[in-house]
């Protein structure tokens, strides 16, 4: 048996990895690179021929973890795609939308999509769901159950039997205590672990450090400064959090009066999808907030020049609405861009977060005049101690662990940090590298 890693691997987006049973080949996860041209390029084939994959294991609809799914069924996959019932749901809003972006951005430059959105909808028509703690068979050789992973709606870690070999893959773990999504499950063995590092070399702040920094933030904009709040944000699973700590803020009187704004009609579906599976009826904060899914209307929001909060994806700014509201309040000192996710390396989040004085909107350069503040502390990645919390949930060493989906630093700390909490033997793969099981 062997494994592949096609993606996530010394970076954070692209998460794909091939399995060869020998008798079946799977993949796990079947994700979209991010960040400039070189993901472009990977993007646009396969290492692989899609019509030898037998069956997808999807971990959450997170686009850097399902996004090329669509490419994968136009060029030739005819298995299915399993998923909890959440992420068939989030799918359903998050591919379509992202094969909008793709035909945008090929008619823009005068190129060929990805994919479009009649290949994004026959897509889903490929995916099968399973609960949490149920038990699938993709294949005679295979078994697989999902459990709770605690990052976003619908997200997963996999159990996967093959033969008498357990594979785990942690997926995107959640930082524990979250107000949306539960706490990510534990797992008691495995033989094979494949583990995120998105945080694996440093911890987040703590909510109450968290929530102070992102009500200074909101409070020295709107009421000091008197300018605008940008908040590049994913429109699944952060959104509806960031909403959540605001309402919060708000019933506290810890911020000042603001016009919130969400400006993206898949954070809406995203809301409506939440409110549906969440263990919840309501989210805070969600009275007097608008959503805007009219490209009008959120063409109106450029002329506020004070007092407006806007909530808009994508959340590293490689995409979407929230490139036209940089457009408007980047280069106004008044104004803050508020990141309260990962920025990946490559992308225009990255940039502006690294420090950029001048960046590219639809070709045209723009100052970073507006002050800038990086959150981490809402991430919903597990920090370096609440990874290490769950692995210490294993009651015997992996045979073999992998720390994937991490970019070089936090990849190499947590295998250190591993090695040194655990004694347990791990690895750093390369992209593209293959392993014996």
């Amino acid at each position: 048996m062997k494994l592949t890693f096609l993606g996530a691997a010394g970076e954070v987006t692209g998460s794909c990895y091939l399995v060869d049973t020998g008798e079946v080949k799977f993949l796990i996860d079947c994700g979209m690179f991010q960040g400039g041209r070189e993901a472009r390029r990977k993007n646009a084939r396969f290492a692989f021929d899609p019509g030898a994959i037998a069956f997808v294991l999807l971990s959450h609809a997170h686009i850097d973890h399902s996004g090329l799914l669509p490419r994968l069924v136009a060029l030739g996959f005819k298995g299915a795609i399993y998923a909890t019932s959440a992420t068939r749901a989030l799918l359903g809003v998050m591919l379509p939308d992202s094969a909008h972006l793709q035909e945008r951005e090929a008619d823009r430059e005068g190129g060929v999509p990805l994919y479009t959105v009649a290949q994004a909808q026959r897509c889903l028509e490929h995916v099968v769901t399973a609960d949490y703690g149920a038990e699938v068979r993709p294949h005679a050789g295979v078994r697989c159950v999902f459990r709770d992973a605690g990052h976003i709606l619908g997200s997963a870690i996999a159990e996967i039997w093959l033969g008498r070999r357990k594979l785990v893959f942690s997926g995107d773990l959640g930082q524990p205590a979250r107000p949306i999504v539960s706490d990510p499950e534990r797992i008691a063995e495995a033989d094979v672990l494949l583990v995120e590092s998105t945080y694996g070399d440093r911890n987040h702040k703590s909510l109450v450090q968290t929530l102070d920094e992102f009500a200074f933030a909101l409070t020295d904009t709107l009421k000091s400064r008197r300018g605008n709040v940008v908040i590049p944000a994913f429109a699944v699973g952060r959104t509806q959090e960031i909403l959540y700590y605001i309402g919060e803020l708000q019933r506290q009187g810890r911020v000042p009066r603001m016009d919130l704004y969400v400006d993206s009609p898949m954070a809406l579906a995203a809301t409506r999808i939440t409110l549906r599976h969440a263990a919840r009826d309501e989210l805070p904060g969600l009275e007097g907030v608008r959503f805007t899914e009219r490209l009008e209307d959120s063409m109106k929001i450029n002329r506020i020049r004070c007092g407006a909060v806007i909530v808009s994806a994508s959340g590293m700014c490689e995409g979407g609405r929230v490139k036209h509201h940089l457009k408007y309040n980047l280069s106004r000192p008044e104004c803050a861009i508020v990141f309260v996710g990962f920025q990946a390396l490559g992308t225009l989040g990255r940039r502006i977060v690294d420090g950029a004085k001048t960046v590219r909107l639809f070709g045209e350069p723009y100052p970073v005049r507006a002050k800038v503040f990086t959150i981490g502390g809402l991430s919903a990645h597990a920090d370096r101690d609440a990874l290490l919390g769950w692995m210490a949930g294993f009651r015997r060493a992996p045979g073999e662990s992998y720390v994937v989906h991490g970019e070089p630093l936090a990849a190499h700390a947590l295998r250190d940090a591993i090695a040194a909490r655990f004694g347990w033997r791990a690895q750093v793969p390369a992209l593209g590298q293959t392993v014996a099981l």
